[in-house]
């Protein structure tokens, strides 16, 4: 994992770590080039947190979904309501499930109805990279971005000819197969990837789950996915792009005793877009995308599975302009969206269109870094919002630096949220958007391959979204903590830490925010000896609460997963995880189970 401005991971370790490692030979640091500013962008000009997880990563990660990924990486809380395929919610510095901005490709993907990005449907397999900006960015990305911004890569095509195929077995009957090729010549360059992926599943729900839900069966997932691209050099300086990532599958879950609910889902991501230079120093990009989700009760065997059909489509177009200046890149651009929405359930608004204009500056002169951003959203259905942020670093010294930033944020209410109907939820027509303001500080040391950040965040969110009988907009929440992290290398050892402690609560009541615990703490690392590399992670989190009230208390847990590989030659490699490892039962969801302990053996090709 790559360090953007802040390590990839946050150290249990103060910083009297730096005064012991001060004779360390400093060395030359890779350059990393993120997007998080929605133009590249070197590491040494951000002052926002972002985290790059590059393919290796993920390989070397207990993870089998995105979600347990990041979980693991990236110190972001989860709750998920039982195995693979069921819903999973992800929670950046403490923000709801809503306010993570999801991007596949630059491509905006998530449900209009339940207001959250649909994590449970997506190909792990087909991702290359993956950054994560944390931290408010909706004067860069518009509505939902508040804790933060997701941007998933998938595979893209190289030149030459790349083949490449994985095959597993692991426990709950488990069984994935997947095969790719990247190809191309200096002028096209295209890929074309599959996976099957079959998961026996564990019993999604315990005695407590609600509703009377339960029934102690396996709750599988079936999973077909397809992704593919193509890029066109079609002049010196101007791209053609295109791409397609297609996934189905089935979930199933509990429905009552000896009852279950079997659910189709279905997305995709489509996209096509020319990028180009019109003078050295000015590029220009059109693109249009439309992201799809969609998911239908095939079996329900109660009516509080139904209605069953939920289909969300959002299409995008968006002209750029990145522009190189003596004060740093100048962004400048122009975005309509339009979300519809398709439902066995009735909405009195099933549409919405939303124009935006943005401009922003990204620079570094010295020792001196700033960011400046500003966007107007005009939502045809809440009005015009505009959000800014600005952002300033100072580097003391080669090893010290700090940063500090402040921006805005707004979340229109989703379609479930406003007219959503039934015998125990009500949607509210009258709710008006979410408004936030966050502030940040940060101070990080690098010498040589070690780094150290230290992190505090303040988010206050004002008309706050809250569930129950009926949708409210609660005054005021607000959000702070800290974060504390520990990146390094020791020739053949890798090691990282990150500690998280929050403050995530509604100060009506001072009651904490529902699935949100206020301490975190995530150990890993690697040590590879010749062919042989073996890995390690523990995760702990704190208690938290199942509901607003914070009646339902949901224990601590901790977690340890281990792995084991060994690289036949350069192009074969044997890899087996075991996660779980103490067969630790837990949930993230009150009534809902999580896997015990598992065991994955894969085979991988990956010519070098």
């Amino acid at each position: 994992m790559k360090t953007v401005f802040t390590p990839a991971r946050l150290s249990v370790l103060p910083l009297a770590l730096a005064a012991a490692l001060p004779s360390m030979a400093q060395t030359q640091l890779k350059e990393v080039v993120v997007t998080a500013t929605r133009v590249a962008t070197r590491a040494d000009a951000l002052s926002s947190e972002v985290i790059v997880i590059d393919r290796e990563d993920i390989e070397r990660s207990a993870g089998r979904t995105l979600t347990e990924v990041l979980a693991r990486l990236v110190s972001v809380q989860l709750s998920s309501n039982g195995g693979r395929g069921n819903t999973s919610n992800v929670f950046i510095r403490g923000t709801e499930a809503r306010h993570t901005l999801l991007l596949i490709d630059g491509v905006r993907y998530g449900s209009a109805t339940a207001g959250t990005p649909i994590w449970d449907n997506l190909p792990l397999d087909q991702i290359e990279r993956i950054e994560v900006l944390k931290g408010p960015a909706s004067a860069l990305y518009g509505a939902d971005a508040v804790g933060g911004v997701v941007q998933i890569f998938t595979v893209r095509g190289t030149p030459g000819l790349r083949p490449t195929a994985e095959v597993t077995l692991g426990s709950h009957g488990y069984r994935a197969v997947s095969a790719g090729v990247q190809a191309g010549t200096d002028s096209v360059r295209y890929s074309l990837g599959g996976s099957v992926t079959r998961d026996g599943g564990f019993s999604a729900t315990n005695p407590s789950v609600p509703f009377g839900n339960y029934n102690p069966d396996r709750d599988g997932f079936d999973q077909k996915a397809l992704n593919a691209s193509v890029d066109w050099t079609l002049a010196p300086d101007w791209t053609l792009n295109a791409g397609l990532l297609y996934s189905e599958g089935t979930q199933h879950f509990d429905d009552g005793l000896g009852a279950d609910t079997a659910s189709a889902l279905r997305s995709h991501v489509l996209r096509a877009g020319l990028n180009g230079k019109i003078t050295p120093t000015w590029t220009t990009r059109f693109h249009f995308s439309q992201g799809m989700d969609r998911s239908e009760a095939l079996v329900a065997a109660s009516a509080f599975n139904l209605p069953g059909l939920f289909e969300t489509t959002q299409n995008k177009w968006t002209w750029q302009n990145d522009i190189q200046t003596s004060a740093g890149t100048v962004v400048a651009g122009l975005e309509t969206l339009q979300q519809k929405v398709d439902s066995s359930q009735a909405y009195s608004v099933n549409a919405r269109r939303i124009n935006a204009a943005f401009a922003g500056l990204t620079g570094k002169a010295g020792a001196h870094g700033w960011q400046l951003n500003a966007r107007r959203d005009n939502n045809s259905q809440f009005g015009a919002h505009s959000t800014g942020y600005a952002g300033y670093s100072y580097q003391i010294n080669p090893a010290w630096r700090a940063h500090a930033g402040y921006g805005t944020s707004f979340v229109a209410p989703n379609f479930n949220d406003l007219y959503w109907k039934s015998s125990y939820y009500n949607g509210n027509p009258l709710l008006q958007p979410e408004q936030g303001k966050n502030a940040e500080l940060g101070l990080d040391w690098t010498q040589g391959d070690h780094h150290v950040k230290l992190v505090r965040y303040d988010n206050r969110i004002r008309g706050f979204i809250s569930g129950g009988t009926t949708t409210v907009n609660v005054p005021r929440v607000r959000i702070d903590g800290w974060t504390l992290g520990y990146d390094g290398h020791f020739d053949a050892l890798n090691l990282w830490a990150t500690a998280e402690a929050l403050d995530p609560r509604n100060t009506a009541n001072q009651r904490q925010l529902r699935r949100r615990a206020k301490s975190q703490l995530s150990l890993g690392g690697d040590y590879t000896l010749g062919a042989w590399r073996l890995g390690g992670t523990a995760l702990y989190v704190g208690h938290r609460f199942d509901d607003a009230a914070n009646t339902t208390r949901l224990g601590a847990y901790a977690t340890a997963d281990l792995s084991l590989a060994y690289t036949v030659d350069k192009d074969w490699t044997v890899q087996t995880k075991l996660n779980n490892l103490t067969n630790r039962q837990y949930t993230t969801a009150y009534g809902y189970n999580q896997p015990g302990r598992e065991l994955f053996v894969s085979l991988l090709y990956r010519p070098k």
